[in-house]
């Protein structure tokens, strides 16, 4: 697998972090594209929240900026790995939705992943 994704609420920064693991060569795009040519760009959606609210939007860190191949045009992304994270404000509640990416090398792209996610927030 060339990549690999885990989420877990971080009680002491009061937010979810979701981080991506790539293998060697391989890369994710960054949720802000600047250009429409082609790339899926990685795509949190939440659905019904339960007990907690999100705070602001999900950040992410600064990505590789670079020439693509693939989709011939300089692409935002990320390579080896990085830390998605999203604010919450409520003491116990349940999180879930659905985490979209693509992941692609050198040479070809995987098609999107819609990859669903269920977080429990409980604070001491």
């Amino acid at each position: 697998k060339p990549v690999s994704w885990t989420w877990r609420y971080d009680q002491t920064s009061e937010s979810i972090a979701f981080k991506v693991e790539l293998a060697a060569g391989w890369h994710v795009y960054s949720q802000h594209i600047k250009n429409d040519i082609g790339p899926v760009p990685t795509q949190f959606s939440f659905g019904q929240l339960s007990g907690v609210e999100l705070v602001g939007e999900v950040l992410e860190p600064v990505p590789v900026q670079k020439y693509d191949e693939n989709f011939e045009a300089t692409l935002d992304f990320f390579e080896k790995e990085a830390l998605f994270t999203q604010k919450v404000k409520g003491s116990k509640g349940d999180v879930s939705g659905t985490l979209t990416y693509m992941v692609c090398n050198e040479t070809m792209c995987l098609p999107p992943v819609d990859l669903p996610f269920e977080i429990k927030i409980e604070k001491d």
